[in-house]
């Protein structure tokens, strides 16, 4: 039996990065930087930069999932590495895609931190899991979720058995 999901839709994810974005202006917080953990929040982390007007964009690479319920023991940085040297001091807003367990938030808010930089999180989902709240949230579920950008799974896993092209 198939579990009951929560399914974002493009329109859906373009909504909430608009309200997130003015949730955020209206606490109050402009970043200096937005900084997306990869690969979740790439996607969201760019849209909250355009609606804040910002330019000021970096990501943090870090794997923690490695499929649908699936960790590795603990969050893992991956390279390439992000220039934490420039960060100290400013006023970051770090963005992913989903709190689920946090670890992954936590691990990048403490990372940031640690380099004396002023960090907020924002996140599309927070889930009743988490072991940080993020700053910003806009949604709360238990679902499992499928974004629009990755619920379909990799175009090579689709093509699985067919040669890899160079």
């Amino acid at each position: 039996m198939e579990h009951e999901r929560e399914h974002l839709t493009w329109q859906g994810f373009g909504d909430a990065m608009r309200e997130l974005s003015r949730v955020i202006v209206a606490d109050g917080f402009m970043p200096e930087v937005v900084v997306a953990i990869a690969r979740g929040g790439l996607l969201p982390g760019g849209a909250i930069a355009y609606g804040l007007g910002m330019k000021n964009c970096g990501a943090i690479n870090v794997e923690f999932y490695t499929g649908i319920g699936t960790v590795l023991p603990a969050p893992e940085l991956l390279p390439p590495e992000l220039d934490m040297t420039y960060l100290e001091g400013r006023r970051v807003l770090l963005v992913d895609d989903v709190a689920d367990s946090g670890r992954t938030l936590d691990l990048a808010v403490r990372l940031l931190a640690d380099q004396g930089a002023e960090v907020r999180s924002a996140v599309i989902y927070t889930k009743p899991t988490t072991i940080i709240q993020p700053d910003y949230s806009w949604k709360n579920t238990d679902l499992w979720i499928d974004f629009p950008w990755s619920w379909q799974g990799s175009v090579i896993e689709e093509d699985a058995g067919a040669p890899a092209s160079a």
